[in-house]
């Protein structure tokens, strides 16, 4: 089976029997929110018809599940829903001291050219060698296979299993990033706001344990 073929399977398993959406297409429960300046969920993401999250994009910060997750698929799309910018899902949030606004956490990067990057933020850490220069922050491990972001307006769909510690992110139907010994290994689950706008749908995740 070739990587495509297999890439699209893993997207569409992630969507039928098991699976969960994160979001209840009412409210936020089981969902908080981490800013600076402190904010309220409802004062940068909004519930829309059709199970369409929407962001603000700031103030500075994330939104993160109160549950946490270990071995999982997860499929996650979004779209810019003007200029488009800056943002990322975080895996496996942990206690710990931040980067700034950051969690220690592994980031799959959304931001507008570099989606699939992998940040370790924080005290986060994986085997693979970085692809930023030494000392340089953030820390990235850059996707591998050429640009699969969508055109600005449209959605990207971004498939990511997590499983005893290798995290595999899949982007558009195209493999991306592969890290394995990920530090830590299971935690909650966030969305980023790095001041951009954008929209959130199919958030669903099936569990593997």
């Amino acid at each position: 089976m070739n990587k495509l073929l297999s890439a699209v399977i893993f997207s569409l398993s992630a969507q039928t029997a098991g699976a969960a959406d994160l979001f209840n297409g009412r409210d936020f429960s089981g969902w908080e929110l981490q800013t600076t300046p402190a904010a309220a969920i409802e004062d940068a993401f909004r519930m829309l018809p059709d199970g369409v999250i929407a962001s603000t994009g700031k103030p500075s910060g994330f939104l993160a599940t109160r549950q946490t997750y270990g071995n999982y698929r997860l499929h996650v799309e979004w779209r810019w829903s003007g200029k488009p910018g800056n943002g990322g899902v975080l895996l496996h949030i942990s206690p710990g001291t931040f980067d700034r606004v950051w969690p220690v956490s592994l980031q799959v990067q959304t931001k507008n050219g570099n989606a699939g990057d992998l940040l370790p933020m924080a005290a986060a850490s994986f085997d693979e060698t970085l692809t930023s220069k030494p000392g340089a922050e953030p820390r990235i491990k850059a996707h591998t296979a050429a640009d699969s972001e969508k055109p600005v307006g449209e959605w990207n769909a971004c498939d990511i299993l997590s499983r005893d510690g290798v995290v595999e992110v899949t982007l558009n139907g195209v493999p991306q990033n592969r890290v394995s010994h990920a530090i830590p290994a299971s935690g909650r689950i966030g969305f980023q706001l790095e001041g951009t706008p954008y929209e959130l749908r199919n958030v669903m995740l099936t569990p593997l344990d």
